[in-house]
């Protein structure tokens, strides 16, 4: 926006710390988008639009912020909704089903994260807004409004391709990159499942320490030392001692390998460097 762009595309590495399962991994790409409107764009095609302004010194509300008037904040809103509809309807066809969600996101308001029915399940597709007019105004462009949204790209191809797990975007075995190679973009692919290794199951339980735990921290360990081998990380159980309240938590691990069957030893050993790992890293006592 500084540059002077009122209209653009960045697509960059996301990294953070999350739970394990088939559609969530510590790192992935996601896409982000702005558009810019001056008063003359934005009211140009409404009647009387030269009587409207972008700004005033309001209150901030649940449909708009303090220094937007309601006309602009409404425009660009609409705006918004009608650019991604359209995105939505050129990826998935037309006749899809969305609906938006109010949600709170630190650098838009109002928010809304997008959902579409599909394959006969609500699905959250990306979140969007109206960008924070002080953001807007720290690059220099204070005679503008503007939207902003961002979509994770594996969790777009995902549902277009019916690829199962987000590991196998970090796969390097040609069974599953050669699908992708096609002569036209706009080529119809389904993902076609590769040769179904089994999965080993390990379960793990400990007592939580008396403070200071987060599952975000567990799931964060697991990944550490097991990688691409742990699929997903269930909680299976909570129990709290009826005398000395305290807490047990007993985690499911599924152990699983894309390119190759694994043995019960490679596992063990991983499993017993997790258990060693969460005693001394996290303070947790061990069940095992």
């Amino acid at each position: 926006m500084h540059s002077g762009l009122d209209a653009f595309l960045v697509v960059g590495d996301v990294y953070r710390r999350d739970t394990i399962d088939r559609s969530h991994y510590p790192i992935f790409h996601q896409m982000e988008a702005v558009q810019l409107f001056s008063n003359h764009e934005l009211f140009r095609n409404i009647k009387d639009g030269e009587s409207f302004q972008l700004f005033e010194e309001g209150h901030r509300t649940a449909h708009k912020q303090e220094t937007h008037t309601m006309e602009a904040a409404k425009l660009v809103e609409f705006s918004l909704k009608q650019v991604l509809t359209k995105l939505i309807n050129h990826l998935f066809g037309d006749g899809l089903e969305v609906r938006w969600v109010d949600c709170y996101f630190p650098f838009t308001h109002p928010s809304f994260e997008m959902e579409i029915k599909y394959q006969g399940e609500w699905i959250e597709i990306l979140g969007c807004g109206v960008m924070e007019q002080q953001l807007v105004n720290s690059a220099g462009v204070q005679d503008k409004i503007g939207w902003a949204f961002g979509l994770g790209l594996e969790r777009l191809a995902m549902i277009l391709y019916d690829i199962p797990d987000i590991r196998l975007f970090w796969s390097e075995d040609d069974r599953f990159l050669k699908q992708f190679c096609i002569p036209h973009i706009d080529q119809n692919i389904k993902f076609q499942p590769l040769s179904k290794y089994p999965p080993l199951i390990n379960d793990i339980a400990f007592w939580l320490p008396s403070e200071k735990y987060s599952e975000n921290d567990f799931c964060e360990l697991v990944r550490n030392i097991g990688g691409d081998l742990v699929e997903k990380v269930d909680l299976i159980d909570k129990f709290t001692h009826p005398k000395t309240k305290k807490v047990s938590h007993c985690y499911r691990i599924t152990y699983r390998h894309f390119e190759r069957t694994l043995s019960q030893e490679e596992v063990h050993n991983v499993h017993q460097a997790i258990q060693k790992s969460a005693v001394k890293e996290l303070g947790v006592e061990g069940r095992f």
